[in-house]
């Protein structure tokens, strides 16, 4: 299936979650490893030494028995840590046929001339669309110090024009800055975007995808810490950003452009303006093979290694059917990172628009 019919199915997909339960979840967040060279402030991923994670051939395994996935999140930890990520790649795109998209985030600290040649290499595979998201989270000064990296922010810039080069080669590659706002950059993005304009006059609003920090004992590690800056002033300022932005009629962007309008809700109340689709459009899949509803909520369902690494065999259980039940009771935690939030606004549309 080309290109076009691969988008065509995956909005087809999305449309059918507005009216019924799906069979089988369209959209995969994988954390590929744990492993990564960061030391931020609000997330303490980066302490964790993990062993064990699950190993290609297991991937395959799992792509082959699910093969239904037409949007995968390869995320970490820092996935270019991952040395085999061609080849987890490959084994979603070779046994995912209708796969249409798939992400990655990065913290820029890898080798730039190793992380190029693996992009190109993923490129090469024919998957329809990568989207790569180079994380920035401030200006210089306050980008590393939040990153506990000196040098990140240049780093940060130098991979972003690497992937420029790169998309002048390949129209189906796209590279954007992922800022995430927290109590501890609140009021910074506006001299954040300028700093970033300094090196590329072109740039706007647009290449800037937003994310509220947020808490996830199972994911950031972080629940003890107070790093969402909900309230009134974080509200306005993502107000401010979505005000300046590009209107694009690219299927990707509206979704983006439908997440920012309610972002700018969620800031403001901290209540999620609408259900997750999690276990039925989507799931979390974390190194191991542990299984749960979204990135955020620490309620394993199982792992794929005890079932022979097919979803089928977790689907309906009871403790799946008892997180659905949770989710329509509104009992799921507190959540609206883009990770989720993108199925559940397609799942959505009458919300949505």
């Amino acid at each position: 299936m080309a290109g076009g019919g691969k988008l065509f199915g995956l909005a087809a997909t999305a449309l059918k979650s507005n009216f019924t339960s799906l069979q089988k979840p369209y959209k995969l967040n994988f954390c590929m490893t744990y492993l990564c060279q960061s030391r931020c402030m609000i997330c303490s991923i980066w302490q964790m030494k993990p062993q064990g994670e699950l190993t290609i051939d297991e991937i395959r395994s799992f792509t082959k028995k699910n093969n239904s996935f037409r949007w995968v999140n390869l995320t970490g930890g820092e996935p270019f840590l991952r040395s085999d990520i061609v080849e987890v790649a490959r084994a979603f795109v070779e046994n995912c046929k209708d796969l249409y998209v798939v992400t990655t985030p990065t913290n820029s600290l890898c080798d730039l001339k190793m992380v190029e040649r693996k992009i190109r290499d993923i490129l090469e595979l024919g998957v329809p669309r990568y989207i790569m998201t180079v994380s920035l989270d401030g200006h210089r000064e306050l980008h590393d110090k939040l990153r506990g990296i000196p040098g990140n922010f240049d780093k940060a810039m130098e991979n972003y024009k690497m992937m420029l080069g790169i998309k002048k080669d390949y129209p189906n590659f796209d590279a954007v800055f992922g800022y995430t706002m927290s109590r501890l950059n609140l009021g910074q993005f506006e001299q954040t975007f300028q700093s970033v304009k300094k090196f590329f006059p072109d740039i706007e609003y647009t290449d800037f995808h937003i994310n509220l920090a947020q808490t996830s004992s199972m994911y950031y590690k972080n629940g003890a810490q107070s790093v969402s800056p909900i309230g009134e002033e974080a509200s306005m300022e993502i107000s401010q950003m979505y005000s300046k932005r590009k209107r694009l009629l690219d299927p990707m962007h509206l979704i983006e452009d439908a997440f920012m309008r309610k972002l700018i809700t969620f800031a403001k109340s901290g209540k999620p303006p609408m259900k997750s689709r999690g276990l039925d459009a989507s799931l979390y899949l974390d190194s191991w093979g542990n299984v749960y509803p979204s990135i955020m909520w620490d309620k394993k369902i199982g792992n794929i290694r005890d079932v022979d690494y097919d979803l089928a065999n977790l689907w309906h259980t009871p403790i799946a059917e008892e997180v659905r039940k949770e989710i329509m009771d509104g009992k799921e935690p507190v959540e609206w990172t883009a990770c989720e939030a993108h199925q559940s606004l397609v799942g959505n549309l009458v919300q949505m628009l």
